[in-house]
């Protein structure tokens, strides 16, 4: 067969074609220059209160049939309503917080399922028990003031 003299005519795309080729020292970092170390990304956390890290130990007081009864997953839960002081970015004052075990938290958050036979009115209503029954801990301990 013999070659024709026709050649496909590509039109170059900008800046995508080189005029010159550079060749592998071009590739390769000069040998005055090292790259950066990357730095961990710093996460700030905010210290707990004195109400908030209280908690820690005590028994759940939400006690949800969910409740897994285990006292070293207890945490402050704080209120999800707004009458409460609850909004978009921010959270209930301490004073509207309850001790409750990591599943009860979840339930009260609404990570996790409300358990068959649970209905919401039912869930506040154990919510606010239990913060009158945290209240009268934090008095005990002297991190709350009794109430005239």
């Amino acid at each position: 067969m013999k070659r024709s003299r026709f050649v496909a005519k590509v039109k170059p795309v900008a800046g995508l074609l080189r005029k010159t080729n550079l060749g592998a020292s071009a590739m390769r970092l000069p040998r005055t220059v090292t790259p950066k170390k990357r730095t961990p990304i710093k996460v700030r956390r905010r210290k707990l209160t004195k109400i908030q890290a209280a908690a820690r130990g005590q028994d759940c007081l939400l006690r949800f049939p969910v409740c897994n009864w285990r006292n070293e997953t207890t945490v402050l839960c704080h209120s999800n309503l707004l009458k409460d002081g609850k909004g978009l970015g921010l959270k209930a004052p301490d004073k509207r917080a309850a001790f409750g075990c990591c599943a009860c938290h979840d339930v009260l958050d609404g990570r996790a399922p409300r358990p068959a036979g649970l209905t919401y009115d039912q869930m506040i209503s154990q919510f606010n028990q239990a913060v009158d029954a945290t209240h009268v801990i934090l008095r005990r301990l002297g991190l709350l003031k009794a109430e005239l």
